[in-house]
């Protein structure tokens, strides 16, 4: 049975909000092994940054950047790429932490003059996927435009065709997510893209197995030799993101918990985990304690339901979330890097 045009709206808003609760509460374990992060943050799913509350990294600022793009510029795929490329600019602005090598190269060339198509460097990290889901979700409907707007979308900062490969699997999962409400059948259609890219095919033959088998996502973790926790190389993030994805896709604490107790890049695959849970089941499927414990400006979580919500129902609203904003988030960035800071001296002491 096909969704209804509210199940639709409630599935494209999930994916931006899903989005970011995931990469909220998997923030503060993000470059943990399982082991440690287990020893320090022992008990159930909650926000931990600050006070049981959270904050949001670049993953959700790329993705409000991208839903922002799309609502200017949904049919004009160069046009799209200029309005992205002009975010990210201003957003480096904001000294965004822990912004990865390979983004802020391509934003400095940016800088210097090249166009978007042009302004990518070779890197297979994992940051084209922080942009995805939200792609994926809008064009749930028509693939052919989900495959142009996640090349343009890649090649503004990465050019290696395995980042472009890993985010339009995941774009594609949020589509498959909107548009059926569960993730039945998604691992067969991941598996036909995948042919082309060897290594990739090899783990998403492994998830089939483990799926199948029942297994954990700690133990097809493992499998693919990720025990240590998962890293920000493409082909890690995406298979494990879909397998906890896949194993729960309605179920938004399951499926996030899983990803973030496997260690390593947590806020990234947590931030994708949500956003496809998110467009699968709904943003009324994220439970509302996650939300409301995020302490975010200026791109707040009313604002980010706003975007959502636009951008479900493709009211052509202006959100900007750049120049007008660049003050208020270098005083958001300078607390949330003394936070960050913090939080790495805090990992000096035990347990260890």
């Amino acid at each position: 049975m096909s969704a209804s045009r509210a199940e639709i709206e409630d599935r494209v808003a999930g994916a931006v909000l899903g989005g970011a609760a995931g990469d909220a509460l998997g923030l503060p374990m993000e470059g943990l092994s399982r082991r440690r992060a287990h020893r320090m943050f022992p008990g159930p799913l909650r926000h931990r940054l600050l006070l049981n509350r959270g904050m949001c990294s670049d993953d959700t600022e790329h993705a409000c950047m991208t839903a922002a793009a799309l609502l200017r510029h949904p049919n004009h795929v160069a046009n799209f790429a200029q309005a992205m490329g002009w975010k990210l600019r201003c957003w480096l602005l904001g000294i965004p932490a822990g912004i990865g090598l390979a983004t802020l190269r391509a934003i400095l060339r940016l800088w210097l003059g090249l166009a978007p198509n042009r302004s990518g460097v070779p890197s297979a990290g994992n940051g084209p996927a922080m942009r995805a889901s939200v792609i994926g979700a809008v064009f749930h409907d028509d693939e052919r435009r989900l495959r142009h707007f996640i090349r343009a979308s890649t090649r503004i900062t990465h050019t290696d065709a395995r980042a472009k490969r890993g985010a339009l699997l995941i774009a594609m999962a949020a589509a498959h997510g909107v548009r059926h409400g569960s993730a039945d059948g998604f691992l067969d259609v991941a598996l036909r893209e995948s042919a082309r890219q060897d290594e990739l095919h090899h783990f998403l033959k492994l998830a089939n197995d483990h799926l199948r088998g029942g297994s954990t996502p700690s133990a097809f973790a493992h499998a693919i030799d990720l025990s240590r926790g998962v890293t920000g190389y493409i082909n890690h993030t995406v298979p494990v993101a879909l397998y906890c994805w896949m194993r729960s896709p309605r179920a938004f604490e399951q499926a996030v918990g899983d990803c973030i107790g496997l260690g390593g890049d947590t806020d990234t695959t947590a931030a994708i985990v949500g956003a496809l849970v998110g467009a699968t089941a709904g943003a009324s499927a994220i439970p509302q304690r996650f939300l409301d414990g995020l302490i975010e400006f200026p791109r707040s979580v009313k604002w980010m339901r706003r975007l959502a919500g636009d951008l479900a129902t493709r009211r052509q609203q202006d959100h900007r979330a750049t120049v007008a904003f660049v003050p208020a988030l270098l005083l958001r960035n300078l607390l949330f890097l003394m936070i960050v800071l913090a939080h790495g001296v805090r990992r000096l002491l035990p347990p260890y």
